[in-house]
């Protein structure tokens, strides 16, 4: 049975659902607990499941992270939220050299199951520290697992399997289809949080996106003769490369999509890899559509600033005539 929800619901459902089934799942973040988070992704959770299951912290992004650290190698399942994902470069130290290291300082004997949850991207209109992209930073932290969903069935299943994990995973969330469309979610429908998902087959090109980009990516193709095969990879790291290779081999072209900056992205590793492992196949450099290497501007330059369907477009048919 399939029941339609948008991706905030999605999230709300996801996390019900793992408290019901294990009582050591706990959520936790700035304004998580009575408010429902800035979002209300946990609405209505603290009310349910109790203060001591679902609770507001201080405005202290290492402490949230750091406790969720010691409550997971004492059994717990945190869930924690960063409020904005540009707010926890405060908490990065603990993510970075304490969660992410766990598993091989103590040579397996202990593991960090903690989930970071945190709104990523832009598309709101909101204020700089608000917006930004840092799945780079995070992909390049060996020993996390960095997860991006782009549809309410992907982000209910894959934010699942984070929390059931028992390494810690970073889970951003593209807030610019929080509230955007609704989509059906099968809660029995299981994913594979390492595989990336062909959203759409096609023969002339590849085109590789992530959250809130591949709506983006199929909007585009839609609307061009171009014959696009779209890649939504999941899950940034560990990375499927695998899926994207045996794409770019019957393509011959590839095109990167992501709203973070181009220089340093993450679309440059996906580039190299197809350029190390699929070179004597392709018709073409592989194409980059991203952000410009700026500081994430005030709200009237948005528009300017994140990659829309024209350049999409055009960034397709430079591939395709090259």
């Amino acid at each position: 049975m399939t029941e339609k929800m948008n991706v905030i619901e999605a999230v709300n459902e996801a996390l019900r659902d793992e408290m019901n089934e294990d009582e050591n799942v706990i959520a936790y973040g700035e304004d998580v607990g009575e408010d429902g988070g800035v979002f209300r992704a946990t609405k209505g959770l603290q009310e349910e499941f109790g203060e001591k299951r679902v609770f507001s912290s201080p405005l202290a992004e290492s402490g949230i992270a750091g406790t969720a650290i010691g409550m997971g190698l004492y059994g717990f399942k945190p869930v924690v939220e960063m409020q904005f994902s540009g707010f926890s470069y405060l908490a990065f130290y603990q993510i970075k050299e304490h969660a992410s290291r766990m598993r091989i300082r103590s040579r397996g004997d202990y593991t960090a199951p903690l989930t970071v949850r945190a709104p990523y991207g832009g598309g709101i209109r909101a204020l700089e520290h608000h917006q930004e992209s840092p799945e780079a930073f995070y992909a390049h932290s060996q020993g996390l697992h960095v997860v991006i969903p782009s549809n309410p069935q992907d982000t209910y299943s894959l934010l699942r399997k984070s929390i059931q994990m028992d390494d810690p995973v970073v889970f951003l969330e593209p807030k610019k289809i929080y509230r955007a469309f609704k989509g059906e979610v099968d809660k029995e429908k299981e994913v594979d949080l390492e595989k990336a998902n062909v959203v759409k087959e096609g023969e002339d090109v590849t085109l590789i996106a992530w959250g809130a980009m591949v709506p983006l990516a199929k909007e585009a193709a839609r609307d061009t003769d171009i014959s696009v095969e779209i890649i939504d990879l999941r899950c940034i790291y560990p990375t499927d490369f695998g899926t994207i290779i045996s794409s770019v081999k019957k393509t011959g072209r590839a095109m990167v999509l992501h709203e973070a900056p181009k220089t340093g992205g993450f679309g440059g590793e996906i580039a190299a890899r197809i350029q190390e492992e699929a070179i004597l196949h392709m018709e073409a450099p592989v194409e980059r559509v991203a952000a410009p290497d700026v500081p994430y501007p005030l709200y009237t330059l948005e528009d300017y600033y994140m990659p829309n369907k024209k350049r999409v477009k055009n960034g397709l048919e430079r591939v395709l005539e090259f």
